[in-house]
């Protein structure tokens, strides 16, 4: 039907464990008449006023304001613009849901009606157009539905659930930073954390949850390679770091064709080159971006010093002196580990998802990258928290093929489908781990 080649129902062994219950309409009833009454207007005031990475400042206000009209134990400013709230509603296990806030610096090209027109100036002074080119607005509004749903649905389950809308997913620091400041240790720590992504390449109506690998490590690494400047008609009398940098970008690749099991995902990008000043001058200086993306612990390190290792021989190979040796600098910011959901978990929140939204609802699609979510410092082995981050289709089925990607400019999801189908599966997920005995 479409490229992400969608089949219906798999791992029917493990679907067999959902309950032979009819597909949960009051719910679904619950979410259509929220959105026409509420959240269709939020999610129109979150597309037109995004906010970039750590700077969500607006956004975490009403986001603060909505869960704590609802009934929620909020507080504000958790590692910089989170916000957390709690419910408890008896004994039982701890779930987390998580929501991300942050727009993308971009200026909105998608012809739609509600297209945002927002500028700020971000963390470098820069004035930037915002766009929300990534769907973080209908995680948000999203999370407002399930606070909604969840409140009103009290004696559905038992235990404590806490809602988290998390700042600067993008730059992939937010999640950090707010566990850093107690989010495990100030609020109910989770037995379980989950979310949900929006994704362009998925149809409408429809929920992924994989057994395990969701998305992959990413780390930023800056590579300041030196030289010796000189005339550029006379190269003899310097060290051309152009040159240097050219088969340092060259080399790079040997770490995933061959360092890399070819069944290892493994990814270093070059994503930028900056150097030199003039025709006919040999600059001293050159500076590369890289990210660089793995699915584990592992090949993570295999590639991060396979890149300090070719920096380093690769200019030494070339006359570069031993005082003027590239500088590798990893990011202690940009950076996060892989993605992987806890099999079980996710097992049950499958069953669930069929049961309560029907077997039609649950489809299995091909990777076809290897981008990177900070949700995964949720749930990092050393922290013991099962987590389950699913996909929710944003895109009406006939126009998957055309659909423009995530971050950009042109990046379109139908928000009311979106929306609603986000909000059945949060609840329903949330409800099957902390379903009241009996």
């Amino acid at each position: 039907m479409s490229r992400i080649g969608i089949i219906a129902l798999a791992a029917a062994g493990l679907l067999a464990a959902a309950p032979a219950a009819a597909e949960d309409a009051a719910l679904k009833a619950a979410v259509e008449a929220d959105y026409e009454a509420n959240l269709g207007a939020l999610f129109d005031h979150f597309h037109r006023n995004p906010e970039l990475s750590g700077m969500e400042v607006r956004t975490a206000a009403r986001m603060a304001q909505e869960l704590r009209a609802l009934g929620y134990e909020v507080t504000e400013g958790v590692g910089g613009t989170g916000v957390v709230a709690v419910l408890r509603n008896g004994d039982g296990p701890t779930v987390m849901f998580r929501a991300d806030m942050d727009g993308l610096p971009l200026r909105e090209q998608s012809g739609l009606a509600n297209a945002s027109t927002a500028t700020q100036v971000d963390a470098d002074g820069v004035e930037k157009p915002v766009m929300h080119a990534c769907g973080h607005d209908v995680h948000i509004t999203a999370l407002v539905g399930t606070a909604r749903q969840m409140m009103a649905r009290r004696d559905n389950w038992s235990g404590t659930l806490v809602l988290v809308a998390q700042p600067a997913e993008e730059r992939i620091f937010g999640a950090r930073a707010m566990i850093e400041d107690g989010l495990y240790t100030r609020f109910p720590k989770p037995d379980y954390a989950l979310a949900f992504h929006v994704a362009a390449d998925l149809p409408t109506g429809r929920v992924e949850a994989p057994l395990g690998i969701t998305a992959s490590s990413s780390d930023s690494v800056d590579i300041a390679v030196h030289g010796v400047g000189t005339h550029g008609a006379y190269p003899h009398l310097g060290v051309d770091p152009v040159l240097v940098a050219s088969h340092i970008v060259v080399a790079l690749q040997s770490l995933r064709s061959r360092e890399t099991n070819p069944l290892e995902g493994a990814v270093v990008t070059v994503g930028a080159i900056r150097g030199g000043v003039k025709h006919n001058i040999i600059s001293d200086r050159v500076d590369l971006q890289l990210t660089v993306r793995s699915d584990s612990p592992e090949v993570r390190r295999q590639l991060l010093d396979g890149i300090d290792r070719i920096a380093r021989n690769t200019a030494l190979a070339l006359g570069v002196p031993e005082d003027r040796l590239p500088t590798v600098t990893r990011s202690t910011t940009e950076t996060t580990p892989p993605t992987i959901n806890d099999a079980e978990t996710a097992a049950r929140v499958r069953a669930a998802l069929v049961a309560g939204l029907g077997e039609g609802a649950l489809i299995e699609a091909p990777r076809t990258g290897m981008g990177a979510e900070d949700f995964a410092y949720f749930v990092t082995p050393e922290s013991g928290v099962k987590g389950v981050y699913m996909s929710v289709g944003g895109t009406a089925p006939e126009a998957i093929d055309d659909a423009p990607g995530h971050h950009s400019p042109l990046f379109r999801i139908e928000a009311r489908p979106s929306v609603i189908t986000g909000v059945e599966a949060s609840v329903t997920a949330a409800e099957a781990l902390l379903r009241r005995p009996g």
